[in-house]
């Protein structure tokens, strides 16, 4: 579950990625007038790798998630370690049969606790996530909305799908600028 679990987060981290970069706006603005009214692309994965949302919220829940995810190994690794000892104990008959099975059960239900306790906090961080990538996603439509009003293209295009195009079609520094001045605003 925690690999899943793991890949999900990383997948949907590198999804909802975002950091500013100062030349931004100046290259926005070249490739808004270039390509005025024409079809342009965007690299929708730069804009959330690059943007401000992901440099200051983004990677400290993928530090918290990570930070999570190695206690919860950590503790699955000791309480193994604990069960083996006690398994060697028992057979070694260094303690008794009813000993090993009430030692047993209280680990048991530890473990259990444990579970339920990572299971909780799991489903915590992934709801952070999912709101983490909701808000990215929201910022970007809307700055790929407002690009779009300024300079009324006939279509824009995910990068992503391109096989080749021309570098003055590429609207992403003006995104990324505005996916930027959105999220300022909304931190005001």
């Amino acid at each position: 579950m925690k690999k899943i679990y793991l890949f999900a987060l990383a997948a949907a981290f590198a999804l909802t990625a975002c950091d500013t970069k100062p030349a931004a706006t100046e290259a926005a603005g070249a490739a808004a007038t270039t390509a005025s009214s024409g079809i342009v692309y965007v690299h929708v994965e730069q804009v959330m790798a690059e943007c401000d949302l992901y440099q200051k919220e983004g990677l400290p829940l993928a530090e918290k998630t990570q930070k999570a995810q190695e206690s919860w190994a950590k503790k699955e690794r000791s309480f193994q370690a604990e069960a083996a000892q006690l398994q060697e104990k028992y057979e070694k008959g260094l303690i008794t049969t009813r000993d090993a099975q009430t030692k047993q059960e209280s680990l048991q239900k530890r473990v259990a606790s444990f579970q339920a306790t990572a299971q909780k906090e799991a489903a915590t961080l992934e709801e952070e996530n999912v709101v983490f990538s909701n808000r990215a996603q929201d910022l970007i439509a809307r700055a790929i909305q407002a690009v779009n009003e300024e300079n009324n293209y006939a279509m824009i295009v995910n990068a992503s799908a391109l096989l080749q195009a021309d570098t003055t079609l590429n609207i992403t520094p003006a995104v990324l600028a505005k996916v930027n001045e959105f999220y300022a605003a909304e931190k005001k």
